[in-house]
Parts: structure tokens; C-alpha cells; sequence
């Protein structure tokens, strides 16, 4: 059973003034996959808060991914990549790529997306976009390897090579 932790990252979420409808997208995806929903939080953007929350989530709650959602545009309140980088102790700058990849199919505003990924410990932290039709398409892309990711991480991984 694969772990999450969902972090919205909203000013006016935080305060109650905005329904959180990005998290709860990743909320339906995931399980709808047969993954669990550990622990949901809404948090104001502020970087030491989502670092706290990121740090929290892979360290004490452990669990194996972390998703983010908000706070990757070019907004000087927009700070989760930062937050990111900063407790993030190796890059999976795959993620991100592939994710602005699909969705440059869809707008060419995705090259404005700064949204990062690494791992933390155990833990795999990849930042989606705040609404819920980038996170859609963000997610359906970043799921289609990352249980593969997660069980290398972990060590459960039975056979890394495609066969020829």
C-alpha cells in the first residue's frame, strides 16, 4: 500500500475563504488507484511553513509521497518549489519535466509552471499546479512511473528492466 500526503499551499485556503478543489482532485486520483490518504492539510504560503509541513509529512508521518499542490507560478507569494528544494536531499527533475511536457499539449503557459520533485529520506515530494485541471493532468502523468519509483525507494522493487 503506497502512503500520501497532500499539501495545498493557499493564503486564502488557509484562512477558509477558498474550497480546497486541487486537493481533493489528488485525493480522488489516488485512491481510486488503491492508495491511502494519510494525512490533508491546507497551509498558508509562507516557505518555513510548507518546509515544516514537507518535513513533518516524510519524516514523522512517513509516508512514501508527498504531492503539493499551489504555489508554482510566478507570484512572489508562489514559493513551494522553494520549499522544496530546500528539504529535498536528491532531484527527480523527470517529474516536472515530463509533467510540463504533456501539459505544454494542452497551453503554452505550462513553460510558466516552476514546479520541482526530489526525494526526502523515503519520501518522494512532487509539487502540481493550485487548480484542478492542471493537477489532473499533471498526476495522470507523474502516475504512470512513480509506483515503479516508490517501490525502488522503498526496496520492494522486483525487476527494473523491460525485457527485450
Amino acid at each position: 500500500m503506497i502512503t500520501v500526503g497532500v499539501i495545498t499551499a493557499s493564503d486564502k485556503g488557509s484562512r477558509g475563504e477558498r474550497e480546497d478543489l486541487s486537493g481533493q482532485v489528488i485525493k480522488n486520483m489516488v485512491e481510486e488507484i488503491g492508495w491511502e490518504v494519510r494525512i490533508m492539510e491546507i497551509v498558508p504560503d509562507e516557505q518555513k511553513i510548507i518546509e515544516a509541513k514537507l518535513i513533518e509529512y516524510a519524516d514523522e508521518c512517513k509516508v512514501d509521497v508527498i504531492f503539493t499542490t499551489g504555489g508554482t507560478g510566478f507570484s512572489p507569494r508562489d514559493v513551494t518549489p522553494e520549499a522544496t528544494l530546500a528539504v529535498v536531499e536528491r532531484l527527480t527533475p523527470g517529474i516536472p519535466e515530463a509533467m510540463r511536457l504533456e501539459s505544454l499539449k494542452v497551453t503554452p503557459r505550462a513553460m510558466l509552471s516552476r514546479a520541482a520533485a526530489g526525494i526526502r529520506g523515503k519520501t518522494v515530494i512532487i509539487n502540481l499546479p493550485g487548480s484542478p485541471k492542471g493537477v489532473k493532468e499533471c498526476l495522470t502523468v507523474a502516475l504512470q512511473s512513480l509506483e515503479h519509483g516508490i517501490e525502488i525507494l522503498k526496496g520492494t522493487a522486483e525487476e527494473c528492466a523491460q525485457p527485450i
